[in-house]
C-alpha cells in the first residue's frame, strides 16, 4: 500500500514538471485582459462603470448598447499580464441593455434579484501572465470582466 501512494506521488509530480509552459501569444499592454482566438488576441472595449443609485439598488452603467469587442465563442478565454490588477480579483457580470445602456444592478436589500457575478478560473500562466476563464458557458449577451475593487470594465459581447 505504500508503495502504491509513492508511485501515485511521483506520477503526479512528473505530470506537474512535464507541464508546458505557455507559449501563446502575449498580451501588448499590460493590465488589460485580452480575448484569446486561436493564436491571436482580441482587444477588449476598456471603460468605466458609472454608479447611479437607485430606490432599492445600485446601477453601474457603461455607456452603448454594444461593445466593440465581440466574439462567437460561449467560453470565452481572457489572457492579462498583471502588473497592477490582480488577476484573480476579476469578477465577470452579464449586462443588462435599457435606454441605449449597458448596466448591471446591485441590490440594497436583503430580497434576492440584481447582478451576481459568473464563476471564472484564474491560472496563472507564468511571470505575471495569467488565464481567465468562465466557469460555465455563457449566453449571448453583453458581459464585462472588472476588478472587484474598481469601476473599471472590460468589455465584450457574445454573438
Amino acid at each position: 500500500m505504500p508503495l502504491r501512494c509513492f508511485l501515485v506521488l511521483c506520477i503526479g509530480a512528473g505530470v506537474l514538471l512535464a507541464a508546458e509552459k505557455y507559449t501563446g501569444p502575449r498580451p501588448p499592454q499590460p493590465d488589460t485582459p485580452y480575448i484569446l482566438h486561436a493564436d491571436h488576441l482580441i482587444p477588449m472595449e476598456i471603460g468605466n462603470a458609472r454608479e447611479d443609485s437607485r430606490k432599492n439598488e445600485t446601477a453601474f452603467v457603461i455607456s452603448g448598447a454594444t461593445s466593440s469587442a465581440r466574439t462567437p465563442v460561449s467560453e470565452p478565454i481572457f489572457i492579462i499580464e498583471a502588473k497592477q490588477i490582480a488577476a484573480d480579483r476579476m469578477e465577470l457580470y452579464k449586462l443588462e441593455v435599457k435606454n441605449g445602456n449597458r448596466e448591471a444592478t446591485f441590490s440594497r436589500s436583503k430580497k434576492k434579484g440584481g447582478s451576481r457575478p459568473v464563476h471564472v478560473l484564474v491560472t496563472p500562466l507564468s511571470g505575471g501572465l495569467y488565464r481567465i476563464e468562465a466557469d460555465e458557458p455563457l449566453e449571448n449577451g453583453e458581459y464585462s470582466l472588472s476588478p472587484s475593487d474598481s469601476n473599471k470594465v472590460f468589455c465584450f459581447e457574445i454573438y
